[in-house]
């Protein structure tokens, strides 16, 4: 069997390989290389780089990391003019040759090996749907003395007036009514398509591609996967979407809320297990699913709070999470209700019984968030977390005093650290997370909570300025 890194360099005639890896906030980071040193030594040495350059990682004194190739990875990159063949990494210690505790990647890997080690499954399986606005102009200014944002795009339901160098024709999503609309309305069919195709010939598997809610909003669909593989694909997802957008002119944002009144973009990620091929969640309980994936939904809405420090991490994802809206707050779940956090989608197929967590965002770290809901889900199984009874109705409609009964997710990025603070036995069974990973994680976070909340707001000289 060959090397999938090494056979695509020759075939290519790759001149450089993109060394990549994640940070703990997600985001994608490279390294070229010049593709005639990639060899089977390279992918056994690995390539050293300062890890303390890295917000999160190493002190300057201990800077010295290694990322060490996962050749299966391979894919070429679509972007660059240069024929370039990109490959993950793990993040190891170049001493021991030992996973870094805080590399993103490794976390992911090591959950699914704890899954197997639990007897519980074999095989976890993700799909994550992924919501981006796109804009033609974006600016924004941070100073001792200004503040400011300012986001425009011309198919934006504020634009109907706007005076247009080639006319305006009228036709926009209007706010939060984006759903599902056909051209002249949806305008971004033919970018979405470039998008969807790319990451077609890139080796994804998608399906799909539509307008979202919002008035520039969009969805591009990816087919599910394994937990760490699904993980690099919504890295290379982004990295599509971004590159695609900024080539047709545009600029394209994963932020939850990147503008008030319309809707938030959230991440929701279907999850299933499977075992010896069968598939764990399938039963004759609830919604048909098994006692074991009840279970599994009880573990996720009792750690939820903590759950939010990872799979909703910025001071902007708890503007999308707002009780009153149409937002999944609620730590409930429910068969094809789409207001609780959990949802169980409908399906005639046992083979593709799941549950759908809703409350992520696409701010979120994939490889921690992905193997934070595993972990949740798990614990619950091991304990036997009873969910309580499926909130069937509209949660939206419900009366105040009945709504007050449903429990909540975090209202603020400051509650969720704290939750996590309080609430993270769960992520270090099987040695899947380290205190010490969890805690450089929270200090990391930390800093963006006294960012935001030191700095004064637009808001509040309207409100307070001449109090």
């Amino acid at each position: 069997m060959g090397n999938k890194l090494l056979d695509l360099i020759r075939d290519e005639a790759a001149a450089y390989v993109d060394i990549r890896f994640t940070d703990p906030r997600g985001k994608l980071q490279h390294i070229s290389i010049s593709a005639d040193l990639v060899d089977e030594d390279f992918l056994e040495e690995g390539l050293m780089f300062d890890g303390s350059s890295i917000a999160g990682w190493k002190a300057i004194d201990q800077s010295d990391m290694k990322l060490v190739p996962d050749p299966d990875s391979a894919y070429v990159d679509p972007f660059f003019a240069e024929r370039t063949v990109c490959v993950h990494c793990n993040v190891v210690e170049p001493d021991t040759g030992e996973a870094y505790e805080r590399d993103p990647r490794s976390t992911a890997l090591k959950a699914e090996t704890y899954l197997r080690a639990t007897g519980i499954g074999d095989t976890a399986y993700l799909g994550p749907e992924a919501e981006f606005y796109l804009f033609d102009d974006v600016r924004y200014q941070v100073a001792m003395n200004r503040v400011s944002f300012e986001v425009n795009a011309t198919d934006a339901a504020w634009n109907t007036d706007a005076p247009l160098a080639a006319g305006n024709k009228g036709h926009r999503p209007a706010v939060k009514g984006g759903y599902l609309p056909v051209p002249p309305i949806d305008e971004g069919q033919d970018l979405r398509s470039e998008m969807l195709s790319t990451m077609k010939r890139m080796g994804l598997k998608v399906d799909k591609h539509h307008h979202e809610c919002g008035s520039t909003q969009h969805e591009l669909g990816l087919v599910f996967g394994t937990l760490t593989r699904q993980a690099d694909d919504l890295q290379k997802y982004k990295y599509v979407i971004h590159n695609v957008a900024q080539a047709w002119g545009k600029s394209a944002t994963f932020m939850p809320k990147p503008i008030a009144g319309d809707a938030g973009s959230g991440m929701h990620v279907n999850m299933s297990i499977w075992k010896d091929g069968r598939p764990v969640f399938a039963g004759d309980k609830y919604a048909d699913l098994s006692q074991e994936a009840l279970w599994f939904i009880g573990g996720i809405l009792r750690h939820a709070k903590a759950l939010n420090a990872i799979a909703n991490p910025g001071t902007n994802s708890y503007k999308r999470l707002i009780p009153g809206f149409e937002a999944p707050v609620l730590r409930a779940y429910s068969a094809r209700n789409r207001s609780g956090a959990i949802r169980i989608p409908w399906t005639e197929s046992p083979k593709a019984k799941r549950i759908e967590a809703r409350f992520p965002d696409p701010s979120a770290n994939p490889y921690l968030t992905f193997a934070a809901l595993l972990m949740a889900g798990i614990d619950g199984i091991r304990n036997r977390i009873d969910p309580g009874p499926a909130s069937d109705k509209d949660l939206y409609d419900l009366p105040p005093e009945e709504l007050a009964g449903i429990p909540t997710v975090c209202g603020s990025l400051r509650e969720a650290l704290v939750e996590l603070e309080r609430d993270h036995d769960f992520l270090l069974a099987g040695g899947v997370f380290t205190r010490d990973q969890i805690e450089s994680y929270i200090a990391l976070k930390w800093e963006e909570v006294y960012a935001f909340e030191h700095t004064p707001h637009p808001v509040e000289y309207k409100m307070y300025y001449s109090c």
